[in-house]
């Protein structure tokens, strides 16, 4: 239980540091070097997700998984998350009657617990 604590910790702290990449690398492209607002986002994204896959991989679960199968089942961890948050947004926007951004805050959240312990007991096993 402690175990899953401290990756829990580390695991929120990776994802802060994806979002500031992610911000950061959109940001130097766009202002910095002037590419478009989509290229500048994928290439942000795409920033964002190595920095998660590695650092998940090497500090917040210390798995001794191969690369190669950590990427393809981190890939397929992240589309599952993505859809399961997704199709409980469109079902949180039809239901409740709050402010659809503060169910995008409900369906992050929801993603973020799914994620981590998808990423825990899935991708890094082993």
């Amino acid at each position: 239980m402690v175990e899953t604590f401290k990756q829990a910790i580390k695991y929120g702290i990776v994802g802060v540091s994806n979002t500031v990449i992610t911000a950061v690398v959109i940001w130097i492209m766009m202002k910095g070097l002037g590419a478009s607002d989509i290229f500048s986002n994928i290439t942000g994204y795409v920033a964002g997700v190595l920095n998660s896959f590695i650092w998940n991989k090497q500090w917040t679960f210390q798995s001794s998984a191969g690369w190669a199968g950590s990427a393809l089942r981190f890939g397929i961890v992240f589309g599952i998350c993505y859809l399961l948050q997704l199709g409980l947004l469109m079902y949180l926007n039809a239901t409740l009657t709050i402010d659809p951004y503060y169910n995008q805050l409900i369906a992050m959240a929801f993603y973020t617990v799914i994620n981590f312990i998808m990423n825990k007991f899935y991708t890094f096993k082993g």
